[in-house]
């Protein structure tokens, strides 16, 4: 195997589409033409700690969730603890990867994986209830960016819907030469000079005709107005050409909203997360003590997504953390709030990662490290 081949497999998994704009996912380090073995490192941050562990294994490759690289380096030497650490990886010849925010908002991933601590322990997941993606993320498949329609005789339709077949239009995932054809009447009234393929001139006319329709990329639509042009019957072809949205998934993007089968009152939700993170102590900051039937879920720190998560409707927002003045907004706003500390909310996640790269990489023996641990202890 090579690191490519590790990319592939990662990005089958949470592809990075579906990182948020902000963030830095991806192969952080190393060089995908690489020669790759196991065994496959996991980790939440890039620590020293982390490094020796991974080096003593002999590691081609490690994936530190959190991307080790955030704001732009202006300098990598060792005179800086970063820079000291990067340059030790850079000379082992290790790769790094970061899933980040991809793996958070794909489907089955971090966040859902959260949701799933808020049931009853030993309780099945799957019946907590709906959930849905608060920021919904969009498929923009380039294949479908635009809809080109024409209207052509009944009789030609079929030679301008091959025509423009052949430069990439009416391509929906596997089928090819995908179109929608309407009935109706055309009607034109050509001038004296005009040379119409069907009438006559000086009169209105009334033909036959199909609504043609067909998805196009639009890097497609230059030779597809060409083909029109030249396999239309018409001297002066009608068309048009609108842009279309992307396909909004309700399954994948940052966060999620849970709708409660059984509304549960934030203590009793705090103390469910509590025991299925297997943390010391939560912090709850409740609005009142009425049950919960929809709140909103975000891994590490979710306060981007407060504002959204209120709007539709929650009464209580899980995350990890949550600066004071934004907890006060929340609970003014009736809405409670439950921290668990950023890395508890991601942690957990990493054995359930491990074993699907392995699932599409058995000779990649991902495995999560022992010497990823959170960095704050509670003191009693």
């Amino acid at each position: 195997m090579i690191i490519g081949d590790l990319i592939a497999a990662l990005d089958r998994i949470a592809p990075l589409s579906l990182a948020e704009g902000w963030d830095n996912a991806g192969l952080i380090l190393g060089d995908p033409a690489d020669e790759f073995s196991g065994p496959l490192p996991l980790t939440i941050d890039l620590t020293p700690e982390v490094i020796d562990h991974a080096l003593a294994e002999r590691a081609r490759a490690i994936i530190s969730y959190h991307p080790p690289i955030w704001a732009p380096l202006r300098r990598l030497t060792p005179d800086t603890p970063k820079g000291a650490s990067l340059l030790r990886v850079l000379h082992a010849g290790m790769a790094v990867y970061s899933p980040h925010t991809a793996l958070d908002a794909v489907g089955a991933g971090v966040t859902d994986w959260l949701c799933d601590m808020l049931a009853e322990p030993g309780g099945d997941p799957r019946h907590l209830g709906d959930r849905r993606s608060i920021a919904v993320h969009t498929d923009a498949d380039q294949r479908t960016t635009h809809k080109i329609i024409t209207f052509v005789p009944t009789d030609d339709a079929d030679r301008v819907r091959e025509a423009l077949a052949s430069v990439g239009a009416g391509r929906i995932g596997l089928y090819a030469q995908c179109s929608f054809a309407t009935p109706g009447v055309g009607t034109f009234f050509a001038d004296e000079s005009a040379t119409p393929a069907v009438g006559e001139t000086g009169a209105l006319q009334r033909v036959d005709e199909v609504r043609l329709e067909m998805v196009c990329p639009e890097r497609s639509l230059p030779l597809a107005v060409e083909m029109i042009r030249q396999f239309h019957p018409y001297e002066e072809p009608a068309f048009d050409i609108i842009p279309l949205a992307p396909t909004p998934r309700r399954d994948v993007g940052a966060g999620r909203r849970l709708t409660l089968d059984q509304p549960a009152t934030p203590g009793a939700l705090a103390e469910r997360l509590r025991a299925n993170l297997g943390v010391d102590a939560v912090k709850l900051a409740a609005a009142n003590d009425q049950p919960v039937t929809r709140l909103g879920v975000c891994p590490g720190a979710g306060a981007d997504l407060l504002e959204p998560a209120i709007a539709d409707g929650c009464t209580l927002f899980v995350t990890g953390e949550m600066r004071h003045h934004e907890a006060l907004d929340a609970l003014a706003r009736g809405c409670s709030v439950l921290l668990a500390g950023h890395t508890n909310t991601e942690r957990g996640y990493l054995p359930r990662y491990a074993e699907r790269i392995n699932e599409l990489l058995p000779d990649a023996r991902a495995h999560v490290l022992d010497a990823d641990r959170p960095i704050f202890r509670t003191l009693a």
